[in-house]
């Protein structure tokens, strides 16, 4: 086949619309590639402020717990002053106004259901506090996080040889608080960091719940 005065001959063209497509598809595999590497991005980006968020409720929250009676044992008559397992715990601090009537609140953290069927929820209820009485909630419990695959709380004090002991679940001592109480979360997309908060006012209390003189 023969090249025509100024033209080009059909094996020119083809090969020039197969080198173009070929260019093209390039193209499009890049920029889909790109939207897809800044979709991630998002997602790790919105994943990681939403464990910022709830890491620093929690620190706030159960950093500030005061060893305030919110409520009896009825069969044995003790104070209730901290009460943990591995899916709740229960202690009093002062809750801020933005996050409703301030004063001292029973808060209550709580494992639930996320509505789904699929997940589980992290769940707080603020419950005013007065005469080492919790109050009737106001609002229904609200969710801290959805969508998880674990939430896991654990406690750990001095041993009898004023070390920290080991963690466990349930803390075993409601008229006292913990030394350090640990979260820990994890979704679809795996592990969160451990979340240890240090109680500040668990020194002012003894192993029997007693306040240091």
């Amino acid at each position: 086949m023969r090249r025509q005065a100024g033209g080009f001959t059909l094996l020119e063209v083809l090969l020039a619309v197969t080198l173009l497509a070929a260019a093209l598809a390039l193209g499009f595999g890049v920029v889909r590639a790109a939207g897809a590497t800044v979709a991630r991005g998002e997602l790790v980006s919105q994943r990681n402020e939403r464990m910022r968020a709830v890491s620093d409720f929690l620190r706030q929250r159960i950093g500030g717990a005061q060893g305030i009676v919110f409520a009896f044992d009825r069969q044995s008559g003790r104070s209730l002053r901290f009460e943990g397992t591995a899916q709740s715990l229960r202690f009093v601090a002062d809750l801020p106004d933005y996050l409703g009537r301030g004063g001292p609140h029973l808060h209550v953290l709580s494992v639930g259901d996320d509505g789904t069927g699929k997940g589980k929820a992290l769940e707080v209820v603020f419950r005013l506090v007065q005469a080492a009485e919790a109050r009737a909630p106001t609002r229904p419990p609200e969710p801290l996080a959805e969508g998880l695959t674990r939430v896991e709380f654990a406690y750990r004090s001095l041993d009898d040889s004023g070390k920290l002991g080991a963690w466990q679940a349930p803390w075993e001592n409601p008229e006292a608080l913990p030394l350090q109480v640990r979260v820990r979360i994890a979704d679809a997309q795996g592990e969160w960091p451990d979340v240890v908060i240090s109680l500040p006012q668990a020194g002012s209390y003894l192993a029997g719940g007693r306040a240091k003189s």
